[in-house]
């Protein structure tokens, strides 16, 4: 039976024959079917009535034949109509008259009739048979046809490589995936052979597993292999072989399946070597991480890390590993770790665990996997040596107490020192002020009771009363520099614009005949001791106010800069100046860059400032350049906002 319609080159004969094979009733409608077999009928019976008299032999041979051929068009059924129609023409159409019983005898038209019948049923159901069994070899054809479709589509479009082998390695087909996986086309692989392609260390276990196949040990193996790529790379595979044996149970055919896992071996590599690399960094950083179940309290270590803190095992219950915590230890773990559960706290927690009984310190944190309840169900964590922490935590306090008692003697013996150095400088003062009381005194009657001495004599008794004086100065001086440098400080806010506008008022009232300008910012706030803070200003401002004294359009600012986040405020004149090179000397004590026929001073003013900004944490500078004038700033340590 052609399973293919034939093409236009075939012969005629063929094509019929392709036709009538093929033919299915069922594909017209039953009145079209019905409609044909009545026309062949007629036209049977005509023929039979033109060829013949109706009288002679072989009424029913015509319409037999017209009976099967319709059969044969339209099926059972209509085969069977046909058969009706014809015994019909036969008895009453085919002689004359007409419409009248052609047969004399009943009984013989009766056993003619039904043997006619009987024959029509057994030729018409022997065709509706044969048709009907044609169908079902023609569906069963078209499933064969479509079964062996469907099973060269996945076999060529599976996702997996597939080949089928002869016992000697041969190929009989290979779909494209498996040409794909190692890079050839068919006809390159068709003159390979597997070995050709198979990694050499993976060789001898696939030829040993093939044996015990062959051999009927196994039926079939599975295994991962290695499969040299046509462009020289690695390809892992894994790879399923199974034996398609004869009915007799010799060997007939191999079935290869195989999986590209190249993929997934670079992932296990990858997780290698993470875990490599998690191991050598828990290692170095003391930590060992772990896993806990919450429902079932099994507490197990990754990645070996309990090799990192000597812990006897990787795998504890939590009865285990409270038998190993410090009594004194065990409620606060019990306590914290029931509230991180609950999700009350965070497990963040420092214990002791005893360990070959030795006493250790661990720095224990935690993060918990919850369901969709909130229930906790997984801890993930990790745990760290700290032992030598703590152990330098108590040395350190060991050290601060025992620093703390030294700081406090120390303290109090440089206070009884200082209060020593005090009443010496008060009684040094006191004792140096008498002598030059008498010195002044007595030079001072000396000049009243001589009022006959020459000018020379005069000038002597001067000089010895302005020394009294200036040794004076300096003794105030010194006391006033020790009065700055204790004491305590009080810290409240301080408007130095205010302190700054009032002392340059004040200045300019003594001394009208100056014609200063003066500048200053408003708003330049501090937290400082007031008295200090006024003691200051009047330093630098009296120094701007005097060194300004031969500047005809003389100018003082005072302002605030930030310099590093620092507020510094700044004293700034257009006077006199001074060279930096000499600025080493301007914050001691008696120490002065000028002469004192240009102007007057002890050079104590600077050095008591100094000390003033230093106690309050501060510091102080200047810059200048001679005949420039100079700029003084400082900074409080604690700056208010304006």
């Amino acid at each position: 039976m052609p399973l293919t319609p034939p093409s236009t080159e075939d012969s005629l004969l063929r094509r019929i024959w392709w036709r009538y094979v093929n033919w299915q009733p069922d594909q017209h409608s039953l009145s079209t079917r019905l409609a044909v077999a009545l026309l062949i009928t007629v036209v049977a019976a005509w023929i039979r009535v033109a060829l013949a008299p109706a009288e002679s032999g072989g009424r029913f041979i015509t319409l037999s034949l017209a009976a099967a051929v319709s059969a044969l068009y339209g099926g059972f059924r209509v085969g069977m109509f046909s058969t009706l129609v014809g015994m019909v023409i036969i008895n009453f159409l085919l002689v004359k008259p007409y419409f009248s019983f052609a047969f004399d005898n009943p009984v013989e038209a009766f056993w003619l009739n039904l043997w006619h019948l009987t024959t029509q049923l057994v030729v018409v159901g022997a065709i509706g048979f044969m048709q009907r069994q044609n169908t079902r070899l023609r569906q069963a054809t078209d499933e064969i046809r479509l079964g062996a479709k469907q099973l060269h589509d996945t076999f060529e479009h599976s996702s997996t490589g597939m080949a089928h082998s002869h016992i000697d390695g041969s190929w009989i087909r290979v779909n494209q995936t498996y040409c794909d996986l190692i890079g050839y086309t068919r006809q390159e692989i068709e003159s390979l052979s597997y070995r050709d392609f198979t990694h050499p260390d993976d060789l001898m276990l696939d030829e040993r597993l093939l044996a015990r196949t062959l051999q009927g040990e196994i039926d079939s193996y599975n295994i991962e292999k290695r499969y040299i790529h046509k462009q020289g790379q690695i390809v892992w595979v894994h790879l399923t072989l199974s034996l398609v044996r004869h009915s007799d149970g010799a060997p007939d055919y191999l079935i290869a399946v195989v999986q590209d896992i190249s993929a997934r071996k670079a992932t296990e590599q990858a997780l290698r070597t993470s875990e490599q690399l998690l191991r050598q960094a828990n290692q170095l950083a003391g930590l060992a991480s772990w896993q806990a179940d919450v429902a079932t309290r099994r507490f197990c270590t990754l990645s070996g890390s309990h090799e990192v803190l000597d812990l006897p095992s990787a795998e504890f219950s939590d009865g285990e590993l409270l038998a190993l915590t410090h009594p004194d230890d065990v409620p606060k773990v019990l306590k914290h770790w029931a509230m991180a559960v609950k999700g009350q706290v965070e497990y963040d927690i420092e214990y002791r665990l005893i360990i070959r009984g030795e006493h250790r310190w661990f720095s224990v944190r935690a993060e918990f996997d919850r369901d969709e309840q909130g229930r906790a169900v997984r801890a993930l964590g990790v745990t760290q040596d700290i032992t030598e922490r703590k152990n330098n935590e108590m040395q350190i306090q060991q050290l601060n107490a025992s620093l703390e008692q030294r700081i406090d003697e120390r303290t109090r013996a440089l206070k009884a020192a200082y209060d020593e150095l005090e009443s010496y400088s008060y009684a040094v003062a006191h004792d140096l002020r008498s002598p030059l009381r008498i010195i002044n005194g007595f030079a001072q009657a000396l000049r009243e009771d001589n009022p006959e001495w020459t000018g020379e004599s005069q000038s002597h008794l001067e000089r010895i009363m302005g020394a009294s004086k200036k040794m004076g100065e300096l003794i105030d001086g010194l006391l006033t520099l020790s009065q700055f440098s204790r004491g305590d400080l009080q810290r409240k806010p301080v408007n130095l614009s205010t302190i700054a506008t009032r002392l340059l008022e004040e200045f300019a009232s003594t001394d009208p005949q100056r014609q200063v300008r003066w500048e200053v910012a408003p708003g330049l706030n501090a937290m400082a001791d007031p008295p200090l803070v006024e003691a200051l200003m009047q330093n630098l401002l009296h120094n701007a106010w005097k060194y300004t004294a031969q500047t005809p359009q003389a100018v003082i600012r005072v302002y605030a800069q930030v310099e590093k986040g620092q507020t510094r405020f700044c004293v700034s004149d257009n006077g006199a100046g001074f060279d930096m090179a000499r600025a080493n000397k301007l914050f001691q004590p008696f120490q002065r860059l000028h002469m004192p026929h240009e102007f007057a001073g002890l050079g104590i003013g600077l050095a008591t400032s100094l000390r003033i900004v230093q106690r309050h944490g501060g510091s102080m500078g200047a810059t200048a350049e001679p005949g420039k004038g100079a700029t003084f700033f400082f900074s409080l340590y604690a700056p208010l906002a304006a």
